[in-house]
C-alpha cells in the first residue's frame, strides 16, 4: 500500500509540474535584488564588468566609467514566449532586447530581431532612417506606429512586452501595441531584403533561440524582468 500511495504521490507531483509548464509560470529572471537565469552572452556567468545590481535595478557599467560591455543572455531558449520589463536610459542612451538569439562567437543581434531601446530626442538612431531605430521598433525593418507611441524620455522608466505566438510576434510600450508582424511570412522577408540584414546568415531563421539584452555602452537600467513559455 505504502509503494501504490507513493506512485500515485509521484504521478500528482508530474501532473502538477507539467500542468505548471503547459500554463507558462512566470520565471523571475531579476526581482530587484538577484539575478537569476541571466549570465553574460558566450559565457557561463555574470559579467560583473559589464552590469551591476544598484537600488533595485541591474544597469550597465558605461564605457566611459570603466565598463567592459557584454549583453546579457536567458540561460534558456524559447520557441513561443512572453517577455517584459521596464527600462531607462540615461540621455543619448542605447540598448537593446533581441529574441530567438543563436549564440555563438558572433554578437547576438547577428541572428536576433531586436525591440530597440533608446533615447529617441538624442541618439542619433532616432534620426536616422526614422522611425525604424526608435524605442519599441523592430529595428531596422518596421516603425510604422512609432509617433504616436506612449513614450516617456531618458531619465523616465518605459515598460515593455514582446509576445511571441505560433509565428505571431508583438511588442508594447507602456500598455499600447506598437509593433505587430508574422514571423517568417513573405512581408518580413521582403524588409529584410531591403534592409542591412539581407546578407547576415542566420538572421530571424531559427526556430528558437535565447532572449539577450544588449550592452550597447551606455548607461541603461531595467528592472522587473521575467519571462514565461506559451
Amino acid at each position: 500500500m505504502k509503494n501504490i500511495n507513493a506512485l500515485l504521490m509521484g504521478a500528482l507531483i508530474s501532473a502538477a509540474t507539467l500542468t505548471a509548464q503547459a500554463e507558462g509560470k512566470w520565471i523571475t529572471l531579476f526581482d530587484g535584488k538577484k539575478v537569476t537565469g541571466l549570465r553574460g552572452y558566450g559565457q557561463k556567468d555574470f559579467p560583473d564588468g559589464g552590469w551591476k545590481v544598484e537600488n533595485g535595478t541591474i544597469k550597465t557599467i558605461p564605457r566611459g566609467k570603466g565598463g567592459k560591455p557584454r549583453d546579457l543572455a536567458t540561460d534558456m531558449s524559447f520557441t513561443d514566449f512572453e517577455f517584459e520589463c521596464e527600462w531607462k536610459v540615461s540621455p543619448g542612451g542605447n540598448s537593446g532586447i533581441m529574441y530567438r538569439v543563436l549564440e555563438q562567437k558572433k554578437p547576438a543581434y547577428v541572428t536576433g530581431p531586436e525591440l530597440q531601446v533608446l533615447d529617441d530626442e538624442r541618439h542619433p538612431d532616432g534620426k536616422i532612417r526614422f522611425p525604424l531605430r526608435t524605442a519599441g521598433s523592430l529595428y531596422e525593418l518596421i516603425g510604422k506606429g512609432m509617433k504616436d507611441k506612449p513614450y516617456n524620455k531618458a531619465g523616465e522608466w518605459n515598460k515593455v512586452r514582446i509576445v511571441f505566438k505560433k509565428n505571431n510576434v508583438q511588442h508594447w510600450l507602456n500598455g499600447a501595441k506598437i509593433v505587430e508582424y508574422t514571423w517568417g511570412s513573405d512581408e518580413i522577408k521582403a524588409l529584410i531584403q531591403k534592409s542591412k540584414f539581407k546578407t547576415w546568415e542566420g538572421f530571424m531563421q531559427q526556430p528558437q533561440g535565447h532572449i539577450v539584452i544588449q550592452h550597447h555602452g551606455e548607461e541603461v537600467w531595467y528592472r522587473a524582468i521575467r519571462v514565461r513559455k506559451l
